[in-house]
């Protein structure tokens, strides 16, 4: 059988709802490996590559990280969490295993029940938080090379960062506990409200820098 393996971190679970939707349109299999690694042996490998990035990212990506929750997730039943600090033969075979099972039981096509329906909807906000922490990221780096090109002070710049960060993570819980403010409700999308506050809010504070 012809089998896609898609290799990334994948790190909130609406990455991967996006794949399983995509399974069960076409009728298709699907399963996940999800490689649960020591916070310290990520580092540890990561400063030995030919190009490491900060720690500080995988430090994030170690908070931000959504392993597979079979228990309130019927549609991650056909996941297997594996040691990531090493490889065995045994992990072999639950791989082997892993896919057989999926293989043999396609996602099919179905009327969604209404318990199937909240959870979608609860992925769809989770959707909307990782829309809105990309379109931030962005935000911020323009901001940042707007400051640099001021010449900014380095200790400034650094400060600037922080506030900036800190503001984007207030922006998001807010958007994770639809806390969505009287402006925010005129946008059909929270994430498109709160990405325009976030930029309003995001130029005050470049501007007292600057």
């Amino acid at each position: 059988p012809l089998c896609f393996i898609l290799d990334d971190n994948f790190y909130y679970r609406s990455m991967r709802h996006e794949v399983y939707l995509l399974a069960r349109k076409y009728s298709l299999s699907f399963c996940q490996v999800f490689l649960e690694c020591p916070l310290e042996c990520c580092l540890q490998r990561n400063r030995l590559r030919s190009r490491p990035v900060p720690d500080q990212t995988i430090r994030l990506m170690a908070k931000k990280i959504e392993k597979p929750d079979l228990k309130k997730n019927a549609w991650e039943q056909n996941s297997l969490v594996l040691e990531g600090s090493g490889g065995s033969s045994e992990d072999d075979e639950q791989i082997i295993r892993l896919l057989a099972t999926a293989l043999e039981n396609p996602v099919k096509q179905r009327e969604e029940d209404t318990e199937q329906k909240e959870a979608d909807r609860a992925i769809c906000a989770a959707s909307a938080v990782h829309r809105a922490d990309q379109t931030c990221r962005r935000i911020i780096s323009q901001a940042m090379r707007d400051a640099k090109d001021q010449n900014i002070l380095p200790s400034e710049m650094k400060s600037l960062a922080e506030e900036l960060n800190k503001l984007k993570a207030d922006f998001l819980e807010g958007l994770r506990q639809g806390n969505h403010s009287t402006d925010q409700h005129q946008y059909s999308d929270p994430a498109t409200g709160v990405t325009s506050l976030f930029q309003e809010e995001a130029t005050s504070v470049v501007n007292k820098y600057i």
